[in-house]
Formats: C-alpha cells, structure tokens, sequence
C-alpha cells in the first residue's frame, strides 16, 4: 500500500515509518525536518515541507492509498498545530481524491474523558494536558465533518517499551483502564492495524495496557 505519514519524525511517527516499511508499504515521510529520518529503504521517499504548505501536502498525498496523521507538540504549547495542519491535510486529501485517514489523537478528548480515572479528570487534564486535548478536539472536529474515511486512535500517556501487541482497544465505561498508559510501538501498531479493517471506520477508539 502507498502510504504518506504526517509527523514522521515525531514519537510515533518513527516507529510508524519503520513498522509501515518492515511491512512492506511503500512510504512517503512528510518532514519539515528530513535529515531527522535517518533510515534507508527502497521503498521510503522523504519528502520536505511544512504541514501548513498546502502546495506541498497536496503533492504529498496525491496518488496514495491511505494517509496517517502523526502530528505532535509538546505539553504546554498552544499554537495549535495539529489542529491546523490537519485543515490542510483534509483539503489536500478531498482535493486529490484520497479517502482514508488514521489520524492520532488522545485519551480524553471529546467524549472519551468519562473513561479517564477521576485523577486525570480533575488534575492531569485540566493542568497538564489541556492544550494538548483541545488541540486534539478541534482537530477531531475538523476531520470529521469532513466526507473521509477517517480513524481516530486515541492512546493514554506514552511509556518506554519497545512493541507487545498485548493492548486493549474500543473501551466502555463497563471496562475503563485504570491505568492509561501505553508504549509508542504499540500505538504505531495498532494505526497500521487499522490499514487492513473497516472496524474502526468512522470511530475513535481509545487504546491503553
């Protein structure tokens, strides 16, 4: 599968790039950074620019299959980027004809903060992560009034560890995790997953240990 991937060089995005490739898709890495990506692969093009070029996102998606959005910032910063970027990578997919999106997003957005322990509801997200999810729910919003086939993946907070395939996903409030946490192979994992299944089609599920 023809594949671009937004955010390539971030947390997940790297192991995104190198899990989609031991796969054998055929990956195009978005940069504004491409000396950031430092594999080889017969079937990796780097492409440069900058996610709010709508010229060169365009050129980036034309012609795919699919597209993944892995766009980050750190905790406290407030310019909005993935919300932003993420209008043009919308545009620039409905523009070339390209439908499916796997886009990353949070635990605790929209309405996956019931399922968040009453720690994360009173002190984690209104002190530490609320940029990050609203962000993250303008961003949900943006994709999914859109006509695209889209997917949310929304993880609890990332954890060293290398790739266990041993998660839980598409929780309820019967059986919210305790603990939300999960490591980012798993996460680049469980996006790729979502490649090769409708299960997911126009749903945001939450995943966590």
């Amino acid at each position: 599968m023809n594949i671009t991937i937004f955010g390539a060089t971030g947390k997940v995005g790297r192991h995104l790039t190198t899990q989609a490739l031991d796969q054998g898709h055929t990956v195009t890495a978005f940069a504004r950074n491409p000396d950031a990506i430092t594999l080889t692969d017969k079937n990796l093009h780097v492409m440069q620019g900058d996610v709010h070029d709508y010229n060169a996102v365009k050129q980036a998606v034309t012609g795919q299959d699919a597209v993944i959005c892995a766009l980050g910032m750190p905790l406290m910063n407030k310019e909005g980027l993935r919300a932003k970027g993420t209008k043009i990578i919308v545009r620039a997919m409905q523009d070339a004809g390209v439908k499916r999106l796997i886009c990353l997003s949070v635990f605790g957005a929209n309405d996956s903060r019931a399922l968040l322990p009453f720690k994360y509801k009173a002190l984690i997200v209104p002190l530490i992560l609320r940029h990050v999810i609203a962000d993250h729910e303008q961003q949900e919003k943006l994709v999914t009034s859109s006509n695209l086939d889209w997917t949310f993946v929304r993880p609890g907070n990332f954890t060293k560890g290398g790739y266990t395939g041993n998660y839980r996903h598409g929780f309820t409030t019967a059986d919210a995790p305790s603990k939300i946490k999960i490591s980012q192979p798993d996460i680049a994992g469980f996006m790729l997953k979502q490649l090769n299944t409708d299960a997911y089609l126009q749903k945001a599920p939450c995943i966590s240990y």
